[in-house]
């Protein structure tokens, strides 16, 4: 129904009323930390908190059984709010995907009463498995994004950033097969897996002054061998590889396999690569919905200098090809610690956390009524 009360007062009010549950969301998703493709619990509260609130909520869509999406509205201008909420393994919620979740959620609930009065459809995603899984270029390529125009999220950090460097990535496992042999009684016999990592970690070391600033390598084993008297036979490690484009990473990657098979030539052991996940694109940020973001949370106290952005990988980059797209970090008190650090993890539950699920719910809604109203709503249905 129309009214003449403005829908960012009205924005507002919804977010306000719901910070309670909000907040406890978010520190539920946290105290119950879930990984890549696990988030069971994690998944169905979220969706939850939006179907209790008289959303229709579509679960395991993608065939992804913790993807999901709640929609609402039929206007021309579609846009969609993402939803992280897996965690990290042995650091729990040190990426605050929990205050990802309860904001996202937040900017949904306050957006599904008006979206008639703004013309919109409003899609809001579940995305499971970002840390290292991928999950939302799996559901841009089974077709969750399909039809829809602008796509937003916000992220915690230790610093509010508009346009963080996000670099490409990919993630893939190695793996060496050697030949088992008792270490003092016929070493002669054996072939060592675990030191053609020796000789693969020296060949990387070595690679890296020749690659640019923008050129990242960094990995580790997960499994090194069986007993110390035992030449270690099979032997496996977790790797990434990252730059500043997709086109950049392929360009890397060819001289990082080739340390990985120094190993295996020097040793007498084989080697195989297995990608664990899509490669994630860089992120391109819409500058549009960017400055409409900006102006809603400088409102909120939030502050941004451009020459102090974080680096990191995300597969919205991804999304970000495929349709104008924002993911900006919003700032919490952390001590000095940094993502993915336990110390983050702490902080994600505390009182500036609690008030980055709101600032980043309100942001989000705010960005997405600027962009139904203004001069941007054209250029979004017509791209």
């Amino acid at each position: 129904m129309a009214t003449n009360v403005d829908p960012r007062d009205l924005a507002r009010a919804t977010i306000t009323g719901l910070q309670t549950d909000l907040v406890s969301l978010s520190h539920s998703i946290h105290a119950h930390p879930e990984l890549k493709f696990e988030e069971e619990k994690s998944s169905a509260w979220v969706a939850g908190f939006l179907s209790d609130r008289g959303l229709d909520v579509d679960f395991g869509i993608c065939d992804l059984p913790t993807a999901f999406v709640a929609r609402v509205g039929t206007g021309p201008l579609h846009l969609s709010i993402c939803a992280e909420y897996d965690a990290l393994p042995a650091v729990g919620h040190a990426c605050g995907h929990n205050i990802i979740a309860a904001a996202a959620v937040g900017a949904g609930l306050a957006l599904a009463p008006l979206v008639d009065d703004l013309g919109i459809t409003l899609s809001i995603l579940g995305t499971p498995a970002e840390e290292g899984g991928g999950g939302k270029v799996l559901m841009l390529e089974r077709g969750a994004f399909d039809g829809i125009h602008a796509s937003l999220m916000v992220h915690p950090a230790p610093i509010d950033g508009l346009r963080p460097r996000v670099s490409a990535v990919s993630h893939f496992r190695v793996r060496y097969t050697g030949k088992e042999s008792h270490a003092a009684a016929a070493p002669q016999l054996g072939v060592n897996a675990a030191d053609a990592f020796v000789v693969a970690q020296t060949a990387i070391g070595l690679l890296r002054q020749h690659l640019r600033a923008t050129d990242q390598v960094h990995g580790f084993i997960t499994k090194g061998g069986d007993a110390a008297n035992i030449i270690p036979a099979h032997t496996e490690g977790d790797w990434m590889v990252r730059s500043a484009t997709i086109a950049a990473v392929h360009k890397v990657l060819p001289r990082v396999e080739a340390c990985f098979h120094a190993g295996a030539i020097a040793t007498g052991a084989s080697v195989e690569f297995e990608a664990e996940c899509p490669i994630y694109s860089h992120m391109e940020h819409h500058a549009g919905l960017v400055e409409l973001y900006r102006e809603a949370t400088i409102a909120l106290g939030h502050n941004y200098d451009d020459a102090n952005e974080m680096t990191f990988s995300t597969d919205m980059g991804n999304v970000s090809l495929a349709m104008p797209s924002i993911h900006p970090t919003i700032g919490i008190d952390t001590a000095g610690a940094v993502n993915h650090q336990p110390e983050f993890a702490a902080a994600c539950i505390n009182e500036s956390a609690d008030n980055a699920v709101m600032h980043g719910a309100l942001g989000m809604a705010l960005t997405a009524i600027g962009a139904a109203r203004g001069p941007l709503r054209d250029e979004l249905i017509r791209r």
